[in-house]
């Protein structure tokens, strides 16, 4: 995985704005469930629902699943595959919450994304370290600059 550039500028003042939720997009990127203490039954019902989540997506857009090196063989015996996986270990599930931003601007220009500061909502669990990186992860893997939160 290779870091993409960290810039100083706004998005805004580079022509970028966040696009709307009912706007199209070019695919999904979610997390594997895994944190015993979180999930029930050892987190299987969770996987199997989030299999079948991303399955679904995966018919009208390509799928980008997240998942520790310690569940990637789970993950790959349950995804399509087409659905790519991508090594990342996170603290939790939710990328929704820990993973980037994604940037559309005006003229067409590379894919941007912001990388938020993560804190577990005020520190609802321990540890979150890995959630909090969870963005520029994806940033890299994905090839897009990143503006900071930070």
């Amino acid at each position: 995985m290779t870091l993409t550039s960290t810039l100083e500028s706004t998005p805004a003042a580079d022509g970028y704005r966040m696009p709307g939720e009912f706007e199209p997009h070019s695919g999904c990127w979610m997390a594997w469930p895994e944190r015993l203490d979180n999930w029930r039954l050892g987190a299987e019902p969770a996987q199997l629902a989030f299999a079948a989540v991303a399955e679904a997506i995966n018919v009208s857009e390509p799928v980008a699943m997240v998942a520790s090196p310690a569940q990637v063989e789970r993950c790959r015996t349950l995804l399509s595959p087409s659905i790519e996986i991508v090594e990342l270990a996170t603290d939790d599930a939710w990328m929704r919450d820990i993973g980037p931003t994604f940037l559309t601007s005006a003229d067409g220009g590379p894919l941007r994304g912001v990388d938020w500061r993560f804190n577990a909502w005020g520190g609802l669990y321990e540890p979150f370290e890995q959630d909090d990186a969870a963005a520029a992860a994806v940033l890299a893997a994905q090839g897009a600059d990143r503006s900071a939160d930070r």
